[in-house]
């Protein structure tokens, strides 16, 4: 007690002493932090408008592809916050992901040609649509490098699948969803033949290389791409790149943009000029435009061919049952973006200063009347650009990407080499304002900015250069997402976000309270396929068994202890360890690694996962909780014993402590102390309505779990004290204390958030 008190008085000169200094802090004036700080009216009035206090939420959240981490990125806005990477196509360790056999399995679905690949190029992150609209479920993404989409179920952000494209060797436009999330769109970019592994010379550029769209086949009950109902179009060699699916009037359509229709073929080595003089030598590229409905139904008529087992219309099909039309777009587009009304669709051309409009209805005339000014070489019909066009606008250099307001016919676009944002008005063709951004912005997002129902608000510019904006980190940079104000007639610019982790492509955002991520699984679940996994055991129910060489352990992870705490094996067998998180509160998530065997897992309450190796060396290895999760989070641990083959034990009894009489009767007061809490807490949460929040209902749970255990532990100690064994009599009597110090830890948390959270006094 007198440590105890003095220690107490330590902290309260401690705290004293902060006070002190806050409360300096606090007669320092605004005035004084803007001169000392060098501040401007304009830079408080931004920080106002992203500051979000502490406890706040943001109210948006923002999925931002990673470039070529593999991941994806989500962060909050407006204070731009970062809040997690999720895992995709690249290993990651916090999660385990790729270090536990559950997420080696999805990894293993992204492998091509027999070979794993562990890292992606991510670029376009779409969220899944209702009528158009975000719904907040799903999360889909594509690689580049390695022409694969994943599916992210946004019920809890993991990753739960990898599709494969079986006839691109490279892909940048995925991934696009249609209004109901039917299809996910991914379109080619380098032409290339679709048939896997197989030669063809560049001088059969035109004859044998062919681009291609997919509409991969969403099944929403099962948050699953189905591949066996998706398809492809087989497209001209041009260099297909991004896409978008029509809405409203336009729905059933689909929209891909093109380059280098000069189908061109570089070779400095042979004295011919570079691929970027050659692909960018005519005024005009072409817009694909695709009835994506009446494919379907011609895939489902047996139309398709079947190409390394997948079904592709061939051009042939499309031009002759009216699939597929081309429409000249400004040179060298990168960009084609449905308005949410879904009447216009805007393109911009990289090396064109306009930015197009073109009519849905006037396409749709032209198709209908046959008008087409002439066909393209492999017969497919082009209506005539003015046949198509609304307006085009003059924007500025570079023009790439648009994306829209909740205000009607205002858009945004990039314009890359001037390194601005051109606000506009799409129905009446005119500039009506632009703000610098630093620097050569790509992409741009603005709240649901892609949807049929835009949020306004807010704008992030995702510029490619950062060059003086940021502290030096050395030659690399980070990326600069760039937070502008959009609510008013003049954009502001808000805030600078490096981001140091790839070269972020494109980002999504969503409305906040669209989300609805769960806080743990049922117990025993397999988070990766969603079912529960065999090795999934409850408490009380842990057993390890052995079948020659095999080694299977089937334990649980609970505040503050790994069940078993002793795994022993031979050398040269192989071990499989499922691990049970039997947490029910909310964030206690418990991680698990084996020192040197490069195995790690990350188990959030409910979960169950599994990791493999094989002993293949004699030796002990601690293994231990990698997430810190209580007071004694480190001595939840235990002892890989990999013993020589013919191993045979010559002690039987561990040291001992020489607890005495003494000791235990003064950890009995402890207890009974502890108990004292325990109840008051108690008192306090059943005097109020505290089964109206189900989160401290399951904390509730969570401790109820640890005070039925102190039963046995109690009959221990008592049993032992009665045989005067004062060694065992204490060792479980400290026992019954962990168990009521993670009680009493539930309790004051349950109690805490119910005092938080406006709980009532019932009767």
């Amino acid at each position: 007690m007198r440590k105890f008190a003095v220690k107490s008085t330590a902290l309260l000169v401690a705290a004293g002493l902060g006070f002190g200094a806050a409360s300096a802090w606090s007669a320092e004036s605004l005035q004084d932090v803007m001169k000392r700080r060098n501040l401007s009216q304009q830079d408080l009035l931004a920080a106002a408008k992203t500051y979000v206090p502490t406890g706040k939420r943001d109210e948006f959240v923002v999925f931002s592809s990673g470039g070529q981490s593999g991941q994806v990125i989500v962060y909050g806005i407006p204070s731009m916050r970062i809040l997690k990477y999720l895992a995709v196509f690249t290993p990651e360790p916090w999660q385990g992901y790729g270090y536990d056999e559950n997420s080696k399995a999805v990894l293993a679905q992204g492998a091509i040609d027999g070979k794993q690949i562990t890292w992606g190029d991510t670029h376009h992150p779409a969220i899944s649509e209702t009528d158009g609209k975000y719904d907040g479920q799903f999360l889909f993404i594509n690689d580049k490098a390695n022409p694969r989409l994943a599916v992210i179920d946004l019920r809890d952000f993991e990753t739960k699948q990898i599709v494969v494209n079986p006839i691109y060797k490279s892909e940048h436009g995925g991934a696009f969803v249609t209004p109901n999330s039917d299809y996910v769109i991914e379109a080619a970019q380098y032409p290339a033949p679709l048939e896997n592994k197989k030669f063809y010379p560049l001088e059969d550029m035109n004859e044998k290389y062919r681009g291609g769209v997919t509409y991969w086949k969403f099944d929403r009950k099962e948050g699953r791409i189905d591949p066996k109902q998706s398809f492809s179009l087989e497209l001209p060699p041009y260099w297909q790149d991004l896409s978008d699916a029509g809405k409203g009037p336009s729905d059933g359509w689909s929209f891909t943009n093109s380059f280098c229709s000069e189908r061109y073929v570089g070779g400095i080595e042979k004295g011919r000029p570079p691929y970027e003089a050659g692909c960018s030598a005519k005024d005009t590229d072409y817009l694909h435009v695709i009835n994506w409905k009446k494919a379907a139904e011609l895939v489902a008529a047996g139309k398709a061919k079947t190409i390394n087992g997948h079904k592709v219309l061939p051009l042939e099909v499309t031009t002759k049952e009216g699939v597929l039309f081309l429409v000249p777009e400004p040179k060298s587009p990168h960009g084609v973006d449905v308005t949410p009304d879904g009447k216009f669709i805007i393109v911009s051309g990289k090396l064109d200063t306009h930015t197009s409009v073109y009519s849905f209805e006037k396409l749709q005339a032209a198709i209908k009347a046959s008008k087409f000014e002439s066909k393209d070489p492999y017969g497919v019909p082009v209506i005539g650009l003015q046949d198509a066009l609304d307006k085009q606008v003059q924007l500025g250099l570079g023009p790439l990407h648009t994306q829209y307001d909740s205000k009607p016919c205002i858009a945004y676009t990039s314009l890359y080499v001037d390194s601005q944002v051109a606000k506009w008005n799409y129905c009446e063709g005119k500039v009506v304002d632009k703000i610098s951004v630093h620097y050569n912005i790509g992409h741009l997002m603005a709240m649901e900015g892609d949807s049929a129902d835009p949020k306004g608000r807010y704008l992030v510019a995702l510029n490619k250069l950062a060059i003086d904006r940021f502290v030096p980190v050395g030659p690399l940079h980070p990326q600069n997402h760039q937070l502008i104000d959009i609510s008013n007639d003049k954009m502001q610019l808000l805030y600078d976000m490096p981001l140091p982790l790839g070269e972020p492509h494109y980002a999504v955002s969503i409305s906040a309270d669209k989300l609805k991520p769960g806080v743990r699984y049922k117990v025993g679940t397999d988070s990766r396929t969603d079912k529960p996994h065999p090795g999934a055991v409850r408490a009380g129910e842990e057993k390890t068994v052995k079948k020659g060489n095999k080694i299977e352990v089937f334990g649980t992870l609970i505040r503050s202890h790994i069940t078993p705490e002793t795994i022993e094996a031979d050398v040269g067998d192989e071990v499989t360890i499922h691990l049970t998180n039997l947490e029910r509160a909310q964030d206690e998530t418990h991680g698990f690694t084996v020192s040197t065997y490069n195995v790690h897992g990350s188990i959030e309450p409910g979960k169950t996962i599994t990791v493999k190796f094989k002993a293949d060396k004699e030796g002990v290895y601690p293994y231990y909780c990698t997430e810190f999760c209580s007071a004694l989070h480190l001595e939840m641990m235990g002892y890989l014993l990999v013993k020589p083959k013919g191993w045979k034990p010559t002690k039987t009894e561990m040291a001992k402590q020489g607890y005495t009489e003494g000791d235990y009767k003064t950890t009995l007061k402890k207890v009974a102390d502890t108990q004292a809490v325990i109840d008051s807490v108690v008192g306090y949460i059943t005097s109020v309505n505290f089964k109206d929040f189900p989160d401290v209902v399951a904390m509730v749970e969570d401790a109820t779990d640890q005070l039925n255990k102190i039963k046995g532990a109690k009959e221990k100690h008592e049993a032992a004290a009665a045989k005067k064994d004062w060694e065992q009599a204490n060792l479980w009597a400290e026992q019954v204390w962990q168990y009521q110090v993670k009680a009493a830890d539930l309790g004051l948390r349950a109690k805490t958030y119910l005092e938080q959270n406006g709980a009532k006094k019932v009767k």
